[in-house]
């Protein structure tokens, strides 16, 4: 049997915690998108309308720095966290 993707699964795969993404949020005073900027913290799948979905959890970088949740399909990718492999050293 296959298992159904999750919703936004495969925008995901391209994200990690760390890295920079943006987002777009109605302003009705100017009647127009503002784009909005932060940092992924987490990415977890819930349930949600009694289907799977990844929701990821950002810090914006203007106003409050509280957590906000998206499902992950909406954001955009700007920058990717510097992945490197850390190897400890071990001294004798």
């Amino acid at each position: 049997m296959n298992e159904k993707a999750k919703f936004g699964e495969l925008t995901s795969e391209t994200l990690t915690v760390g890295d920079i993404v943006e987002w777009s949020t109605w302003n009705g005073a100017r009647e127009e998108w503002d784009i909005r900027y932060g940092i992924i913290t987490d990415i977890k799948n819930e349930i949600k309308g009694g289907r799977l979905v990844s929701v990821s959890s950002v810090v914006p970088f203007s106003g409050p720095k509280t957590e906000v949740e998206f499902f992950t399909l909406s954001l955009r990718p700007i920058s990717q966290a510097k992945r490197e492999k850390i190897t400890p050293e071990v001294n004798s």
